[in-house]
C-alpha cells in the first residue's frame, strides 16, 4: 500500500495538540495498517525518525436521525512518537 494512502488525515483536537509537546502526533490511518507500516509511511512522507507507534480502533457511535437509527463509521487512530528534535511542520501551523 502507498504511504500517502495509508495515512488518511491528521487528527486536530485539543488532546492531540497536547501530545505535540511530547513529540506525539496523531493520525487517522487505514484500518488494515499495522504498526511497522505506519512508522515507515510517516517516516517517508514527513522525513522524520519514528520511535514508536501506538494504535487503537475507534468504534462507531449510535446516531439517530428522526425515526431511523444508525452507526457512525469505525476507524483506526495512530499516535506516532518521534525522535527528540524532530517535528512535523503541518501540525505546528495550527497552534
Amino acid at each position: 500500500m502507498d504511504a500517502r494512502s495509508l495515512i488518511i488525515r491528521p487528527i486536530i483536537s485539543e488532546k492531540s495538540y497536547a501530545g505535540i509537546e511530547h513529540n506525539r502526533y496523531t493520525f487517522e490511518v487505514h484500518k488494515s495498517a499495522r504498526k511497522p507500516e505506519i512508522a515507515d509511511a510517516v517516516a517517508e512522507v514527513f522525513k522524520v525518525t519514528v520511535v514508536s507507534v501506538n494504535t487503537m480502533n475507534v468504534p462507531g457511535k449510535k446516531r439517530r436521525l428522526r425515526a431511523s437509527t444508525g452507526m457512525t463509521r469505525t476507524w483506526k487512530k495512530a499516535v506516532v512518537t518521534l525522535k527528540e528534535g524532530d517535528k512535523i511542520e503541518f501540525f505546528e501551523g495550527g497552534r
